[in-house]
Protein backbone atom coordinates (compact mmCIF):
# COMPACT_ATOMS: atom_id res chain seq x y z
CA UNK A 1 0.00 0.00 0.00
CA UNK A 2 2.90 2.61 1.15
CA UNK A 3 4.42 1.63 -2.30
CA UNK A 4 0.80 2.50 -3.87
CA UNK A 5 0.77 5.47 -2.11
CA UNK A 6 4.20 6.68 -3.14
CA UNK A 7 3.47 6.02 -6.55
CA UNK A 8 0.46 8.10 -6.41
CA UNK A 9 1.78 10.92 -5.07
CA UNK A 10 4.80 10.81 -7.53
CA UNK A 11 1.93 10.85 -10.38
CA UNK A 12 0.13 13.76 -8.21
CA UNK A 13 3.45 16.08 -8.18
CA UNK A 14 4.48 15.87 -11.96
CA UNK A 15 1.14 16.35 -13.13
CA UNK A 16 1.20 19.53 -11.24
CA UNK A 17 4.43 20.40 -12.52
CA UNK A 18 3.77 19.95 -16.17
CA UNK A 19 0.57 21.39 -15.38
CA UNK A 20 2.53 24.85 -14.14
CA UNK A 21 5.12 24.43 -16.90
CA UNK A 22 2.29 24.25 -19.58
CA UNK A 23 0.35 27.37 -18.32
CA UNK A 24 3.51 29.59 -17.94
CA UNK A 25 4.83 28.73 -21.07
CA UNK A 26 1.97 29.24 -22.82
CA UNK A 27 1.20 32.90 -21.16
CA UNK A 28 5.22 33.43 -22.12
CA UNK A 29 4.35 32.52 -25.74
CA UNK A 30 1.17 34.65 -25.43
CA UNK A 31 3.25 37.57 -24.85
CA UNK A 32 6.16 37.35 -27.20
CA UNK A 33 5.09 35.47 -29.89
CA UNK A 34 2.97 37.37 -33.18
CA UNK A 35 0.94 36.53 -36.50
CA UNK A 36 1.60 38.40 -39.39
CA UNK A 37 -0.98 39.50 -42.10
CA UNK A 38 1.08 40.06 -45.34
CA UNK A 39 -0.08 42.37 -48.37
CA UNK A 40 -2.71 41.39 -50.90
CA UNK A 41 -0.62 40.36 -53.51
CA UNK A 42 -0.74 39.33 -57.31
CA UNK A 43 1.39 36.39 -58.17
CA UNK A 44 1.10 32.80 -60.49
CA UNK A 45 0.39 29.86 -58.59
CA UNK A 46 0.28 26.92 -59.32
CA UNK A 47 -1.46 23.55 -57.67
CA UNK A 48 0.31 20.00 -57.06
CA UNK A 49 -1.86 17.66 -55.02
CA UNK A 50 0.31 14.38 -56.44
CA UNK A 51 3.48 13.68 -54.63
CA UNK A 52 5.28 12.70 -57.97
CA UNK A 53 4.48 15.94 -59.61
CA UNK A 54 5.37 18.04 -56.31
CA UNK A 55 9.06 16.53 -56.02
CA UNK A 56 9.50 16.26 -60.01
CA UNK A 57 8.82 20.40 -60.00
CA UNK A 58 10.28 21.06 -56.84
CA UNK A 59 13.53 19.54 -58.05
CA UNK A 60 14.35 20.56 -61.50
CA UNK A 61 13.68 24.37 -59.68
CA UNK A 62 16.34 23.64 -57.20
CA UNK A 63 18.64 22.12 -59.69
CA UNK A 64 18.32 25.11 -62.01
CA UNK A 65 19.14 27.80 -58.85
CA UNK A 66 21.85 30.13 -58.88
CA UNK A 67 22.01 32.27 -56.29
CA UNK A 68 20.26 30.73 -53.08
CA UNK A 69 18.05 28.05 -51.71
CA UNK A 70 15.91 28.12 -48.65
CA UNK A 71 13.87 25.17 -47.34
CA UNK A 72 11.65 24.54 -44.63
CA UNK A 73 9.90 21.66 -43.75
CA UNK A 74 8.15 19.99 -40.58
CA UNK A 75 9.04 16.49 -41.71
CA UNK A 76 12.54 15.00 -43.43
CA UNK A 77 12.46 11.54 -43.36
CA UNK A 78 15.62 8.94 -43.18
CA UNK A 79 14.59 6.96 -46.51
CA UNK A 80 15.89 6.88 -50.05
CA UNK A 81 13.47 9.57 -51.59
CA UNK A 82 15.03 11.95 -48.55
CA UNK A 83 18.15 11.42 -49.49
CA UNK A 84 18.01 12.01 -52.70
CA UNK A 85 16.31 15.60 -52.05
CA UNK A 86 18.90 16.19 -49.02
CA UNK A 87 21.86 14.76 -51.94
CA UNK A 88 20.52 17.62 -54.42
CA UNK A 89 20.95 20.50 -51.64
CA UNK A 90 24.34 19.28 -51.04
CA UNK A 91 25.47 19.74 -54.86
CA UNK A 92 23.66 22.59 -55.25
CA UNK A 93 26.24 23.98 -52.17
CA UNK A 94 29.01 22.07 -53.24
CA UNK A 95 28.40 23.99 -56.71
CA UNK A 96 28.76 27.40 -54.30
CA UNK A 97 24.64 28.32 -53.92
CA UNK A 98 23.79 29.39 -50.76
CA UNK A 99 21.43 26.92 -48.91
CA UNK A 100 19.52 27.09 -45.93
CA UNK A 101 18.41 24.00 -44.50
CA UNK A 102 15.33 24.46 -41.60
CA UNK A 103 13.58 21.66 -39.52
CA UNK A 104 11.44 20.72 -37.04
CA UNK A 105 13.38 19.27 -34.14
CA UNK A 106 10.33 16.98 -33.42
CA UNK A 107 8.97 16.44 -37.04
CA UNK A 108 12.10 15.84 -38.39
CA UNK A 109 13.83 13.58 -35.33
CA UNK A 110 14.74 10.92 -37.84
CA UNK A 111 17.75 12.90 -39.34
CA UNK A 112 20.79 11.50 -38.04
CA UNK A 113 23.56 13.86 -36.39
CA UNK A 114 25.83 11.99 -39.26
CA UNK A 115 23.48 13.53 -41.48
CA UNK A 116 23.31 16.74 -40.32
CA UNK A 117 27.08 17.18 -39.66
CA UNK A 118 27.25 16.13 -43.58
CA UNK A 119 25.26 18.24 -44.42
CA UNK A 120 27.23 20.91 -42.87
CA UNK A 121 30.51 19.78 -44.69
CA UNK A 122 29.22 20.48 -47.77
CA UNK A 123 28.11 24.19 -47.34
CA UNK A 124 24.70 23.66 -46.14
CA UNK A 125 23.98 26.30 -42.99
CA UNK A 126 21.27 23.48 -41.21
CA UNK A 127 19.29 24.15 -37.96
CA UNK A 128 16.45 22.78 -35.92
CA UNK A 129 13.15 24.82 -35.21
CA UNK A 130 11.78 24.67 -31.74
CA UNK A 131 14.43 22.90 -29.36
CA UNK A 132 12.44 22.37 -26.25
CA UNK A 133 14.14 24.64 -23.78
CA UNK A 134 14.05 26.01 -19.92
CA UNK A 135 12.66 27.41 -18.30
CA UNK A 136 9.46 26.27 -19.95
CA UNK A 137 10.78 22.77 -21.38
CA UNK A 138 7.46 20.74 -21.37
CA UNK A 139 5.52 23.31 -23.07
CA UNK A 140 8.16 24.02 -25.59
CA UNK A 141 8.53 20.60 -26.58
CA UNK A 142 4.83 20.72 -27.58
CA UNK A 143 5.13 23.46 -29.94
CA UNK A 144 6.60 22.87 -33.85
CA UNK A 145 6.90 24.58 -36.52
CA UNK A 146 4.91 23.10 -39.40
CA UNK A 147 5.16 25.31 -42.01
CA UNK A 148 6.61 23.87 -45.52
CA UNK A 149 8.43 26.85 -47.51
CA UNK A 150 10.98 26.60 -50.00
CA UNK A 151 12.72 29.61 -51.72
CA UNK A 152 14.85 29.68 -54.72
CA UNK A 153 16.74 32.48 -56.12
CA UNK A 154 13.80 34.88 -54.25
CA UNK A 155 11.82 34.35 -57.25
CA UNK A 156 9.99 31.08 -56.40
CA UNK A 157 8.51 30.22 -53.45
CA UNK A 158 6.78 26.38 -52.52
CA UNK A 159 4.40 26.00 -49.34
CA UNK A 160 1.55 24.06 -48.82
CA UNK A 161 1.10 20.59 -47.09
CA UNK A 162 4.23 18.19 -48.47
CA UNK A 163 6.88 16.97 -46.24
CA UNK A 164 9.78 15.36 -47.65
CA UNK A 165 9.74 11.12 -47.65
CA UNK A 166 8.91 8.22 -49.25
CA UNK A 167 5.18 8.44 -48.02
CA UNK A 168 4.45 11.67 -49.55
CA UNK A 169 5.00 9.89 -52.35
CA UNK A 170 2.82 7.18 -52.44
CA UNK A 171 4.86 4.69 -51.63
CA UNK A 172 4.42 3.74 -47.78
CA UNK A 173 2.16 0.76 -48.02
CA UNK A 174 0.62 1.37 -45.12
CA UNK A 175 -1.20 4.37 -46.61
CA UNK A 176 -0.55 4.28 -50.11
CA UNK A 177 -1.37 6.95 -52.12
CA UNK A 178 -0.99 10.46 -50.55
CA UNK A 179 -3.80 13.35 -51.08
CA UNK A 180 -2.09 16.88 -50.63
CA UNK A 181 -2.66 20.50 -51.84
CA UNK A 182 0.38 22.34 -52.41
CA UNK A 183 0.97 25.28 -54.04
CA UNK A 184 4.30 27.24 -56.68
CA UNK A 185 4.48 30.87 -56.30
CA UNK A 186 6.28 33.12 -58.69
CA UNK A 187 5.70 36.55 -58.51
CA UNK A 188 5.35 39.48 -56.06
CA UNK A 189 4.28 36.77 -52.95
CA UNK A 190 7.57 34.88 -52.91
CA UNK A 191 8.82 37.88 -51.01
CA UNK A 192 6.59 36.96 -48.49
CA UNK A 193 7.71 33.83 -48.34
CA UNK A 194 11.16 34.74 -47.91
CA UNK A 195 10.28 37.17 -45.44
CA UNK A 196 8.89 34.51 -43.28
CA UNK A 197 12.10 32.19 -43.92
CA UNK A 198 14.43 34.41 -42.95
CA UNK A 199 12.17 35.16 -39.82
CA UNK A 200 12.20 31.38 -38.77
CA UNK A 201 15.67 30.98 -39.65
CA UNK A 202 17.15 34.30 -37.12
CA UNK A 203 14.38 32.33 -34.49
CA UNK A 204 16.29 29.01 -34.98
CA UNK A 205 19.91 29.99 -35.73
CA UNK A 206 20.62 33.34 -34.32
CA UNK A 207 21.61 34.16 -37.52
CA UNK A 208 20.23 37.18 -39.81
CA UNK A 209 20.92 37.27 -43.04
CA UNK A 210 21.99 40.57 -45.11
CA UNK A 211 18.73 41.21 -46.90
CA UNK A 212 20.00 41.79 -50.78
CA UNK A 213 18.90 41.96 -54.48
CA UNK A 214 19.80 38.27 -54.24
CA UNK A 215 17.20 37.21 -51.81
CA UNK A 216 14.74 40.16 -52.57
CA UNK A 217 14.93 40.31 -56.59
CA UNK A 218 12.45 43.12 -58.40
CA UNK A 219 9.21 40.74 -59.07
CA UNK A 220 6.49 41.19 -61.32
CA UNK A 221 3.05 40.72 -60.23
CA UNK A 222 1.58 37.40 -61.62
CA UNK A 223 -2.26 36.83 -62.03
CA UNK A 224 -4.23 35.91 -59.00
CA UNK A 225 -4.65 38.13 -55.92
CA UNK A 226 -4.07 35.94 -52.33
CA UNK A 227 -2.42 36.82 -49.16
CA UNK A 228 -0.56 35.14 -47.26
CA UNK A 229 -1.19 34.20 -43.42
CA UNK A 230 1.21 33.70 -40.14
CA UNK A 231 -0.01 31.94 -37.17
CA UNK A 232 2.45 30.97 -34.61
CA UNK A 233 0.06 28.88 -32.16
CA UNK A 234 -2.23 31.82 -31.83
CA UNK A 235 -4.49 33.98 -33.78
CA UNK A 236 -5.31 31.10 -36.52
CA UNK A 237 -9.00 30.14 -35.02
CA UNK A 238 -10.05 34.00 -35.25
CA UNK A 239 -9.29 33.60 -39.14
CA UNK A 240 -10.86 29.94 -39.23
CA UNK A 241 -13.94 31.77 -37.27
CA UNK A 242 -14.40 34.86 -39.98
CA UNK A 243 -14.16 32.43 -42.60
CA UNK A 244 -17.00 30.19 -41.09
CA UNK A 245 -19.31 33.91 -40.88
CA UNK A 246 -18.43 35.09 -44.23
CA UNK A 247 -19.82 31.88 -45.58
CA UNK A 248 -23.44 32.39 -47.25
CA UNK A 249 -23.90 29.17 -49.41
CA UNK A 250 -21.26 26.68 -48.91
CA UNK A 251 -18.40 25.49 -46.69
CA UNK A 252 -15.91 23.00 -47.46
CA UNK A 253 -13.46 21.89 -44.96
CA UNK A 254 -10.86 18.85 -45.82
CA UNK A 255 -8.34 18.16 -42.99
CA UNK A 256 -6.44 15.18 -42.16
CA UNK A 257 -7.19 15.53 -38.06
CA UNK A 258 -10.25 17.71 -37.52
CA UNK A 259 -10.76 18.73 -33.82
CA UNK A 260 -12.40 22.32 -33.66
CA UNK A 261 -13.00 22.70 -30.17
CA UNK A 262 -16.36 25.00 -28.74
CA UNK A 263 -15.77 27.69 -30.70
CA UNK A 264 -15.33 26.33 -34.11
CA UNK A 265 -18.21 24.02 -33.56
CA UNK A 266 -20.62 26.27 -32.28
CA UNK A 267 -20.36 28.66 -35.73
CA UNK A 268 -19.90 25.76 -37.89
CA UNK A 269 -23.65 24.82 -36.25
CA UNK A 270 -24.85 28.55 -36.76
CA UNK A 271 -23.35 28.37 -40.57
CA UNK A 272 -25.40 25.42 -40.75
CA UNK A 273 -28.86 26.90 -39.18
CA UNK A 274 -28.57 29.76 -41.36
CA UNK A 275 -28.97 27.85 -44.28
CA UNK A 276 -25.18 27.29 -45.58
CA UNK A 277 -23.94 24.03 -46.49
CA UNK A 278 -21.32 22.47 -45.01
CA UNK A 279 -19.16 20.11 -46.36
CA UNK A 280 -16.62 18.10 -44.38
CA UNK A 281 -13.93 15.84 -45.63
CA UNK A 282 -10.89 13.42 -43.12
CA UNK A 283 -9.19 10.81 -44.19
CA UNK A 284 -10.56 7.28 -44.05
CA UNK A 285 -7.59 5.73 -42.33
CA UNK A 286 -5.30 7.37 -39.54
CA UNK A 287 -1.65 8.10 -39.34
CA UNK A 288 -1.08 8.81 -35.66
CA UNK A 289 -2.92 6.88 -33.02
CA UNK A 290 -6.26 8.64 -31.62
CA UNK A 291 -6.70 11.23 -34.02
CA UNK A 292 -9.84 9.67 -35.96
CA UNK A 293 -11.16 8.63 -32.36
CA UNK A 294 -10.85 12.58 -31.59
CA UNK A 295 -13.22 13.80 -34.35
CA UNK A 296 -15.92 11.53 -33.77
CA UNK A 297 -17.47 13.64 -30.76
CA UNK A 298 -17.60 16.40 -33.40
CA UNK A 299 -19.17 14.59 -36.13
CA UNK A 300 -22.49 13.86 -34.13
CA UNK A 301 -23.66 17.41 -33.88
CA UNK A 302 -22.42 18.18 -36.81
CA UNK A 303 -24.54 15.59 -38.53
CA UNK A 304 -27.39 16.18 -36.91
CA UNK A 305 -27.78 19.23 -38.18
CA UNK A 306 -27.66 18.40 -41.60
CA UNK A 307 -23.82 18.84 -42.43
CA UNK A 308 -22.09 16.41 -44.67
CA UNK A 309 -18.87 14.61 -43.74
CA UNK A 310 -16.77 12.69 -46.15
CA UNK A 311 -14.27 9.81 -45.34
CA UNK A 312 -11.48 9.88 -47.85
CA UNK A 313 -10.43 6.27 -48.92
CA UNK A 314 -7.93 6.10 -51.81
CA UNK A 315 -5.09 6.19 -49.63
CA UNK A 316 -4.41 8.86 -47.46
CA UNK A 317 -6.28 12.71 -47.18
CA UNK A 318 -3.18 15.18 -45.99
CA UNK A 319 -5.19 18.40 -47.63
CA UNK A 320 -5.44 21.56 -45.74
CA UNK A 321 -8.08 23.54 -47.78
CA UNK A 322 -11.00 25.85 -47.22
CA UNK A 323 -13.47 27.09 -49.79
CA UNK A 324 -15.88 29.57 -48.94
CA UNK A 325 -18.75 29.99 -51.53
CA UNK A 326 -17.03 30.50 -54.48
CA UNK A 327 -15.64 33.73 -53.19
CA UNK A 328 -11.91 32.88 -51.54
CA UNK A 329 -9.85 29.77 -50.81
CA UNK A 330 -7.43 28.95 -48.06
CA UNK A 331 -4.72 26.80 -48.58
CA UNK A 332 -1.38 26.07 -46.17
CA UNK A 333 -0.07 24.18 -43.11
CA UNK A 334 -2.76 24.32 -40.88
CA UNK A 335 -4.98 21.60 -39.90
CA UNK A 336 -8.45 22.22 -38.49
CA UNK A 337 -7.30 20.92 -35.22
CA UNK A 338 -6.38 22.25 -31.74
CA UNK A 339 -2.51 21.50 -32.41
CA UNK A 340 -2.23 24.21 -35.62
CA UNK A 341 -4.88 26.48 -33.35
CA UNK A 342 -2.61 26.40 -30.11
CA UNK A 343 0.44 25.01 -30.46
CA UNK A 344 1.88 25.15 -33.83
CA UNK A 345 3.57 27.91 -36.17
CA UNK A 346 1.33 27.55 -39.52
CA UNK A 347 1.65 29.09 -42.68
CA UNK A 348 -1.81 29.73 -45.02
CA UNK A 349 -2.59 31.39 -48.30
CA UNK A 350 -5.78 33.18 -48.95
CA UNK A 351 -6.69 33.11 -52.47
CA UNK A 352 -8.98 35.48 -53.88
CA UNK A 353 -9.37 35.08 -57.74
CA UNK A 354 -12.18 33.34 -58.98
CA UNK A 355 -10.75 30.50 -61.53
CA UNK A 356 -8.22 29.47 -59.01
CA UNK A 357 -10.71 28.99 -56.39
CA UNK A 358 -12.72 27.10 -58.74
CA UNK A 359 -9.86 24.89 -59.96
CA UNK A 360 -9.97 24.06 -56.28
CA UNK A 361 -13.57 23.27 -55.59
CA UNK A 362 -13.87 20.73 -58.80
CA UNK A 363 -10.48 19.57 -57.24
CA UNK A 364 -12.02 19.09 -53.52
CA UNK A 365 -15.17 17.78 -55.42
CA UNK A 366 -13.31 14.93 -57.24
CA UNK A 367 -11.88 14.36 -54.00
CA UNK A 368 -15.40 13.66 -52.07
CA UNK A 369 -16.12 11.24 -55.35
CA UNK A 370 -13.25 9.19 -54.16
CA UNK A 371 -15.01 9.53 -50.32
CA UNK A 372 -17.21 7.77 -48.42
CA UNK A 373 -20.33 9.90 -46.98
CA UNK A 374 -20.32 9.20 -42.95
CA UNK A 375 -24.07 8.57 -41.98
CA UNK A 376 -26.17 9.18 -38.85
CA UNK A 377 -26.69 5.33 -38.46
CA UNK A 378 -23.47 4.27 -38.91
CA UNK A 379 -22.39 6.80 -36.82
CA UNK A 380 -25.02 5.64 -33.74
CA UNK A 381 -23.46 2.23 -34.31
CA UNK A 382 -20.09 2.92 -33.29
CA UNK A 383 -19.11 0.22 -30.86
CA UNK A 384 -18.42 0.35 -27.04
CA UNK A 385 -14.70 0.18 -27.30
CA UNK A 386 -14.88 2.76 -29.92
CA UNK A 387 -16.90 5.31 -27.75
CA UNK A 388 -13.77 4.55 -25.26
CA UNK A 389 -11.59 5.34 -26.95
CA UNK A 390 -13.28 8.64 -28.11
CA UNK A 391 -13.42 9.41 -24.39
CA UNK A 392 -9.89 8.80 -23.99
CA UNK A 393 -8.57 10.84 -27.32
CA UNK A 394 -10.76 13.93 -26.11
CA UNK A 395 -9.40 14.00 -23.11
CA UNK A 396 -5.52 14.56 -24.71
CA UNK A 397 -6.61 16.35 -27.66
CA UNK A 398 -5.09 19.59 -27.21
CA UNK A 399 -1.75 17.15 -27.93
CA UNK A 400 -2.87 15.45 -31.06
Amino acid sequence: MSGFLFFTAVMIILAVILSMDFYFGRRQHIKTAASTVFPKRKSNLELFTVGQHFYERLFEDIENSTHSVHVLFYIIKNDPDSESFLSLLQKKAEQGISVRLLADYVGSHELENKKIQQLKESGISFAFAHRPKWPFFFYSSQTRNHRKITVIDGRTGYTGGFNIGKEYLGKDPKFGFWRDYHLRVTGEGVRDLQRQFLTDWTAASDEQPEENKGLFPALSQGRFEHRFLTTPGMELEKNFLTFIKEAKKELLICSPYFIPGKKLMKELLNARNRGVSVKIMVPMKADHPLVKEASFPYFGPLLKAGCDIYQYYYGFYHAKVIVVDDGFCDIGTANFDKRSLFLNDEFNCLVYESSFVKEVKLTVVEDMKRSAKLTLDHYNSRSVRQRVMEKTASFVSYFL
